[in-house]
């Protein structure tokens, strides 16, 4: 199998479906939460949560905010407590299990809080414009045979993004994501960070917490399915991850937080745990794709080298 071949969406897909149900021991690294924020969430979701850090404890009171890749839903609850009655927190997946899982639990958190600020939405990280729910309902209604009714569809499909988009533009206060860009193909990936500035109002923020490599992803790592759904193959290198946002046009760009160790070295590549903080200009003037300044920002994380990954062991 190679990566012309490997279909990184079936394979993430497929994982993940099956993390939902059951909890998958391996996938991501083991995180700490604060514990006040977890007593009104379900321990089924604590068990089925998937991450590499918690970007969430960068979120303030009032905003709205939005998760990419919010599977079970748990930043999503922990970060509706930090926002309050005031914010909002909107999740964005398209794997119908994990929004299931997540879904399902709404009304019992909401009820613990006393308010109901969490929504959960059906769309692919790299295309937040387009509804997915919405375009499911269309198919049904009008089901595809042949080239033209292809074509109408995909004609439905740019209509919903342009009238009823799944995310407005300059619409949420900080974009978070745990652990789930590396999962989006590298095609579709200049998209996917450009979506990210589209969606944040002038003067947001992505806080973004993602696995990393020392150097390029060998060949035979990118090919491997069960490697790219386990947060390996698809892991940025660390200069190129900082450079995307610059290169989308966040300024400053800043690494907030890095794994000291290693969480995983493989054929000698070292992957590890960052989180970044992007923010949005308050102005937005041309942008032709010159790379700005970063301001890096250091600071050590504290997991031990070697830490176990998946929900076994974490808060």
């Amino acid at each position: 199998m190679t990566t012309e071949t490997l279909n990184v969406e079936a394979a993430v897909r497929e994982r993940y479906s099956q993390a939902a149900q059951v909890r998958q021991e391996s996938l991501c690294c083991a995180v700490s939460y604060d514990r006040q924020f977890l007593d009104v969430i379900p321990q089924e979701i604590i068990d089925r949560d998937y991450g590499c850090g918690d970007p969430s404890k960068h979120v303030r009171p009032g905003e709205v905010v939005l998760d990419l890749g919010s599977g079970g839903g748990k930043i999503c609850y922990i970060a509706a407590q930090v926002v309050g009655p005031t914010g909002f927190v909107i999740g964005v997946d398209c794997n119908d299990d994990m929004l299931g899982l997540a879904r399902q639990h709404r009304q019992a958190v909401g009820d613990r809080l006393g308010y109901y600020n969490v929504e959960f939405r059906k769309g692919r990280i790299q295309d937040l414009s387009l509804n997915l729910e919405l375009l499911d309902e269309h198919l049904v209604a009008n089901p595809i045979h042949d080239v033209r009714d292809w074509l109408r569809f995909e004609e439905h499909a740019n209509l919903l993004r342009d009238t009823r988009p799944l995310v407005a533009n300059d619409a949420v206060d900080v974009v978070v994501s745990n652990c789930v860009l590396n999962l989006v193909s590298r095609g579709d990936r200049s998209r996917l960070f450009a979506e990210i500035h589209r969606v944040l109002k002038p003067g947001g923020r992505a806080v973004i917490s993602d696995i990393v490599s020392s150097r390029d992803v060998p060949r035979e790592l990118q090919d491997n399915p069960e490697l790219w759904s386990g947060c390996v193959s698809g892991a940025f290198r660390e200069d190129r991850f900082l450079a995307a946002f610059a290169d989308t046009g966040f300024q400053p760009v800043e690494l907030i937080e890095r794994q000291s160790e290693a969480w995983q070295t493989i054929d000698g590549v070292e992957f590890r745990s960052v989180t970044v903080r992007a923010t949005k200009p308050q102005t937005n003037g041309n942008h032709d794709g010159v790379s700005v300044g970063l301001n890096v920002l250091p600071v050590t994380m504290p997991l031990a080298a070697g830490s176990c990954c998946g929900p076994t062991g974490c808060c």
